[in-house]
């Protein structure tokens, strides 16, 4: 069997690639871009450069004759579409790039596998943005969580770009009866998340205010939003469930963890990590606030779980070590980060 992981130099694509490396006999195929930091992936090198169960395919979702090539080269049994424009601040200063790398790539990916290998399961990874601001009166409806019937209400152009992600993957399912799952993850972090989102900036700035290298002033955004924190460890077993426990074709599912704070007590807990906690202060950064925020982000995940008996297994205050120990280990390394 063979699996195309999209992104797999990303956070989620990393540690899907070595989940499937220890849980399956997989031959592995990971798509990047040719410049793709390969940070997230040099505990793999050596087996990549062996050929050993693990392949880097070049290719961008912007160019359609890369996605024509990679996929008639590898002819996948399993897909992974992880890669994206990730960031939402980013999307409102480049819309256009996001819309074009999220919505028309991956139709220009589903387009490759519909001429290619038409029976691949597929799984096409949207987000919990698509659902945005949802109001207190809808979330009372709804019992106080999110489920997979919410109205869309997207909050930034990647959110929108993201809607257009699972609409297209549900077409595909169902206009040419491809094995194409999406899937609206919440929150989800760990070693190897980007510093441009909450919880990894925070964690960034702790680790290296310990070392010294910053003034003991850790600078925010909007700590009032609510989020429900999953691990990506987590996350990547689900995604491996999808496509193997009774994969159903246009089906579209929450999945999320079980701890749900606000952002702002999500950094305290953080702060009471550090031993330096007593000494450091919060500033808020106007640069870090977006135009709109989607505030309220409790999911309803049982869908998910009745279909294939998944369910979170880590618990946030290890998430949160787990990432404060990955930025501490990256700075006592001796590497350089922009401070942001």
């Amino acid at each position: 069997m063979k699996a195309l992981i999209t992104g797999i130099t990303g956070m989620v694509g990393s540690h899907l690639a070595d989940y499937l490396i220890e849980h399956t006999d997989w031959e592995i195929y990971g798509l990047c871009r040719w410049r793709s930091p390969l940070d997230n992936i040099s505990h793999l090198i050596d087996n990549i450069n062996n050929k050993n169960r693990i392949h880097l395919v070049y290719g961008d979702l912007r160019d359609s004759l890369s996605m024509d090539n990679v996929v008639k080269d590898v002819m996948p049994d399993y897909v992974f579409h992880l890669a994206a424009q990730s960031y939402p601040k980013t999307s409102f200063d480049a819309p256009l790039d996001t819309l074009d790398t999220n919505i028309q790539g991956t139709t220009r990916l589903l387009e490759a596998l519909k001429k290619y290998t038409p029976k691949a399961i597929i799984h096409v990874c949207a987000s919990s943005e698509v659902f945005g601001r949802v109001s207190k009166e809808k979330l009372e409806e709804m019992g106080g969580i999110i489920n997979e019937e919410c109205t869309f209400h997207p909050a930034s152009p990647y959110a929108i770009s993201k809607v257009g992600t699972d609409l297209v993957g549900r077409y595909y399912a169902e206009a040419f009866g491809m094995t194409v799952m999406t899937t609206r993850m919440f929150t989800h972090t760990g070693p190897r998340r980007g510093d441009v989102f909450a919880e990894s900036t925070f964690a960034k700035q702790i680790a290296m205010i310990e070392a010294g290298l910053i003034p003991p002033v850790i600078k925010v955004g909007n700590l009032d939003s609510l989020r429900t924190f999953a691990d990506v460890r987590d996350a990547v077993r689900a995604y491996y469930m999808l496509v193997t426990e009774n994969p159903i074709p246009g089906e579209y599912y929450n999945i999320g963890g079980a701890y749900t704070c606000k952002v702002g007590e999500m950094l305290n807990y953080l702060l009471s990590l550090s031993t330096l906690k007593d000494k450091i202060s919060i500033e808020i950064d106007p640069e870090r606030i977006r135009p709109i925020d989607a505030d309220l982000q409790i999911p309803d995940t049982r869908k998910f779980e009745k279909h294939c008996g998944w369910k979170p297994e880590i618990c946030f205050e290890k998430t949160m070590q787990d990432l404060l120990d990955y930025w501490r280990k990256r700075i006592a390394n001796g590497e350089k980060f922009l401070q942001r």
